[in-house]
Formats: structure tokens, sequence, C-alpha cells
């Protein structure tokens, strides 16, 4: 299969994150350089706007404009006016952690992960906001939290522990409890790491890897089906967008890379897209 990897947007992102689907736009981030980014495919046009700590992610809400995670907690964000309005800080006995990844399911409830700003001490945990809520959902704490993501039927959570090089199962039970984790896919040495994940219309696992050159797309039993190489080393997190969710956009990242790994790898940091072969799903706004 031809899968036409190519860059879209020429962004140059420090450490782009967090690639979502909405509003016929792919919505990502800059963590690094705490910028949140909207590109229109069809007009080819790309916006951003500064945001006030360092952004791991953003999604649509139910109240209204956008959620996204700052290192300093759950805001509200209206693009409209380029405001930012604190809704909850999970972690103010955590200054060192940083917001990294999330997702929603779809019954709307938001799965986020915490980090070690560091990228090493091991207090990184996964919580989940619904009913005005947020709790920790027990999972052991990791150095950095990735992923989440949901199954469509909003039974199965996939915990990713970067470091680890580890993507968990974990079943949700109907009040939003987890069961107990079991291993999912292992990434082996020398393949990169486990970064953000997806779950397509065939509830399979798609991973970006970081320093692994490319995504890989697992079934529903954790076996590898697919592996699409890209140009730059460093690709975080893909989303499906376009017309029927069947176009794969994937954010990359220029950190770690030397000057010499920089002027080979001239896209690093782009939004790319390529041709999954499979269709998406869409993203449940969360009722936060």
């Amino acid at each position: 299969m031809a899968d036409n990897v190519h860059s879209v947007a020429n962004v140059a992102a420090t450490l782009g994150e967090g690639a979502l689907w909405f509003g016929d736009a792919v919505w990502f981030v800059d963590i690094k350089g705490q910028r949140v980014f909207r590109f229109d495919p069809a007009g080819g046009q790309l916006r951003h706007w500064d945001t006030p700590a360092q952004v791991g992610w953003v999604l649509p809400a139910t109240m209204g404009g956008m959620i996204v995670g700052l290192q300093t907690g759950l805001f509200r964000f209206d693009p409209e006016a380029g405001s930012f309005a604190l809704l909850h800080h999970p972690e103010p006995d955590q200054p060192g952690n940083r917001l990294n990844d999330a997702t929603t399911d779809t019954r709307g409830r938001l799965w986020f992960g915490s980090m070690d700003n560091g990228e090493s001490k091991v207090t990184g945990r996964l919580y989940r906001c619904a009913d005005g809520t947020c709790v920790d959902t027990g999972l052991p704490a990791v150095a950095i939290t990735n992923g989440p993501a949901v199954s469509a039927d909003a039974r199965t959570l996939y915990h990713t522990d970067t470091l680890g090089k580890v993507i968990w199962r974990v079943p949700i039970h109907d009040d939003g409890s987890l069961g107990k984790p079991v291993s999912h896919v292992t990434i082996e040495e020398g393949a990169g790491y486990p970064d953000g994940t997806v779950i397509d219309a065939e509830g399979c696992l798609w991973t970006g890897l970081y320093a692994g050159w490319g995504v890989r797309r697992y079934d529903p039993a954790g076996k590898l089906v697919r592996t699409v190489r890209f140009p730059v080393a460093n690709v975080t997190k893909m989303t499906f967008g376009g017309p029927g969710l069947r176009t794969a956009y994937a954010t990359t990242a220029r950190k770690g890379l030397s000057e010499s790994e920089l002027r080979a790898q001239s896209q690093a940091g782009d939004l790319f897209a390529f041709d999954p072969g499979v269709a998406g799903l869409p993203v449940t706004p969360a009722k936060v």
C-alpha cells in the first residue's frame, strides 16, 4: 500500500503533539513552543494561539469552545477571544509535572495524563473527568503517561507508559472505574518509544513512535498489522480527518535532534498526512 506520507503544514514544532480533527480542521499543539494550532486542509490555512504555559493537548468541550491541558491545569480555551480560564488543577502539589496527553470517550468523559517535565521521575498519573469531577484512576504512576485512547464502546482504555515501552489495555467498568491492566503491546528495543495513540473504525490501535520513524497499527489482539514510515524520526500522535475521516494527520517533533539530524530531517516538527487505508472515529466533546 502506498502511504504517500507528506508534510501539509510547515510548523517546525519543538514538540508537536495532540493531533485532533474537529470542525473540519486539524487541531494540535507545540508543547514546548506553548502554542495551539488549527490547520484547515481545504484552504491550507494555519492559525495559532500562544498559551500561558506548556500545553499538552486541546479538545472540544460541550460547554462551548475548547478545553486544554496546560502545565498549570485544565483550562477553557476560547479561540475567538484567545482567552484561557482555569477550570481545575489536578496536581497543585506537583509543580514539576505537566499535563501531557488526553482523549474523550463516546460518553464524553475526559481521560488525561500527567508526567514529570524532566522525563525521569515516576510522578505521572492518569485522571478521569466526568460529571464535574476529576479523579485519579488509580493506575500505577509512570514517568511519562501517553495515549490515552478508548475503544468505541467505551469499555476499554489504552494507556501508554512511554519510557517503559508498554501500551496497557484496561477494562472500564460502567461507573468509569478501571479493572486490572493487561499488557497489550510492547515496543521492541531499537524501534523507538510509544507516544500518542488513537483507535480506528475497525477497533485497531495506532501509535506514534518517538525516535521510531513512523506509526504502527495493532489489531484488537495486540498483533502488529501495519507500519507507516516517516521521513522524520519523532512521530508523536495521529488523528483521522477529512471526508469520511479517511485521511491520517500526524504531529512530529524536533526535540532531541542534533544539528546534523535537523539538517537531514528538514521537515521535523511539521504536520504530516498519509492514507491510512481505514476510517477513523469522530471525536466526542468533553462533558466538563
